[in-house]
């Protein structure tokens, strides 16, 4: 059956979003920014985030356990948006020829509902048909709940989805509710796999 879903993951697909850019400057110096993000805001304590845990509950929680890094602790929320930088090159082209080219566009995050708010309306996740953001759901990729989530929610079928995420996990979580899934390694890799599997006609 044809493809005719594109999802998209957001954070390393749509918009390129990194605590590096936050904590480098802050640091000045890349390893002790490293240190930092691989031992006290680690991504498994963003992911409570970006599962419904309020901010602020999270960053109480995270300054209890290390009192010593408050001031950076309280950084991550109050300047989150400084780990934001540009749209991934090429991506809101090639969202603009996929809807030209007659596909429905749909986004499946990881993020908290409170930091996505600052860069919803970004023209990337405004083009879109329609969304699931796992801080709204409080489930998290690559859990199967959250696929059924979306596909239930706007009534797509699994066989006619394409779904992109640079995070392997997460794509092999697709597969494994019967959505044909690709990595994430760049737009142009991308817009040829599309072409490659298209079978309605060739996109710009």
């Amino acid at each position: 059956m044809a493809v005719k879903n594109i999802i998209f993951d957001f954070g390393g697909v749509l918009l390129d979003w990194n605590p590096h850019y936050l904590f480098d400057p802050y640091f000045g110096s890349v390893e002790k920014a490293e240190w930092f993000i691989k031992n006290v805001c680690t991504s498994a304590w963003n992911a409570e985030m970006d599962k419904g845990k309020p901010f602020d509950v999270a960053v109480a929680e995270r300054i209890a356990l290390f009192p010593e890094w408050e001031k950076e602790i309280r950084l991550y929320q109050s300047d989150w948006i400084k780990m934001i930088r540009e749209e991934i090159p090429g991506m809101y082209k090639l969202e603009c020829d996929l809807k030209e080219a007659g596909y429905r566009l749909y986004g499946l995050t990881n993020w908290s509902l409170e930091t996505f708010d600052l860069v919803r309306s970004k023209r990337v996740f405004a083009i879109l048909d329609g969304m699931v953001v796992s801080g709204e759901e409080h489930l998290l990729k690559p859990d199967a709940a959250i696929f059924h989530r979306l596909l239930d929610r706007y009534g797509l079928k699994p066989e006619e989805c394409l779904f992109t995420d640079d995070n392997m996990p997460n794509v092999i979580g697709a597969q494994a509710v019967g959505i044909s899934a690709v990595q994430f390694t760049g737009c142009a890799a991308l817009r040829n796999y599309i072409a490659l599997h298209d079978t309605s006609g060739p996109i710009a």
